[in-house]
């Protein structure tokens, strides 16, 4: 079983993605129209009085993401935007979360895990411990992910993700408005908007090219799906969506779903999950939990 990302060699001419995938569906305009009418009423139902934002758009910088953003800025709503800095980012994708906090118009806030977590967990499974099993995997990304996350998200009760029903088959029935999700604190849960629903793959690459978005030119490298380093690699012709995101988990027991943990959902008032994702991530080392 290999954990090694694939090979690129720089001298490969390579072809960018806009020109790869932007093929508009026949009705994208309809969905881009949907898509600006509901970040539209999210900025207007989650604003208080005075003008506080109780809601916020978790972006990870891949190309959804970029969109959403776009979209946030020249709708000029009063939707913060904030990025995990996981400590294990490519150097692509902090050049971008650089870029992109220099140039939106909404403030972009970067939340990282806790430094002390961090070092303990390395110090006592090394760095390729999410390669040896799920489980440390899972606390890793508890650490690196979830617990920033929860810091995110504190005192909003709504937030924006770049879900796509396309993404995966854990992913098919994806709501633009999901009411689903654990508790967290709150009588009826925090309410996720996913305004890219309905997009395909190539609506998406097709509004990046038309408005000239900036994107991680990972995405010329055929990485579709872009998280930390160590976790994500290039895909090949035919392979899945998400094939590249902790691909040596395949021939693990409950290794297949290629969540992180980030989308949990609520089933009859009880906390359940997408995919495998943990209800209650590992305890991190400063007893913190997402």
């Amino acid at each position: 079983m290999s954990t090694s990302p694939l090979a690129w060699t720089s001298d490969v001419p390579l072809t960018p993605a806009t020109t790869l995938h932007a093929r508009a569906s026949a009705t994208f305009g309809d969905k881009l129209a949907e898509t600006r009418a509901l970040l539209q009423q999210a900025a207007i139902e989650f604003t208080t009085a005075d003008g506080q934002a109780l809601i916020t758009q978790a972006s990870s910088l891949g190309a959804e993401d970029v969109v959403i953003t776009h979209l946030i800025n020249d709708l000029r709503l009063n939707l913060p935007i904030f990025v995990l800095d996981t400590g294990a980012l490519h150097t692509d994708t902090l050049a971008l979360l650089e870029q992109t906090r220099h140039t939106s118009l909404a403030p972009v806030a970067v939340f990282q895990p806790v430094q002390e977590s961090v070092v303990r967990f390395v110090a006592r499974e090394g760095t390729d411990a999410m390669y040896r099993s799920l489980a440390l995997r899972k606390e890793c990304c508890a650490i690196r992910k979830l617990e920033p996350l929860a810091r995110a998200l504190e005192g909003k009760q709504a937030w924006i993700t770049g879900l796509r029903r396309e993404q995966s088959g854990n992913r098919a029935d994806v709501p633009l408005r999901d009411s689903s999700e654990p508790d967290s604190g709150q009588a009826h849960g925090r309410i996720k908007f996913n305004p890219l629903a309905h997009w395909t793959w190539g609506d998406v690459w097709h509004y990046i090219a038309t408005h000239g978005v900036a994107y991680n030119p990972l995405h010329d490298r055929f990485f579709p799906s872009i998280g930390c380093a160590p976790c994500t690699r290039a895909i090949s012709l035919g392979e899945d969506f998400r094939a590249g995101r902790w691909w040596w988990e395949a021939e693990l027991d409950g290794g297949t779903a290629k969540e992180c943990g980030l989308h949990a959902t609520r089933t009859d008032g009880d906390a359940t999950t997408t995919a495998n994702t943990p209800t209650t991530p590992p305890q991190t080392a400063t007893g913190a939990r997402a």
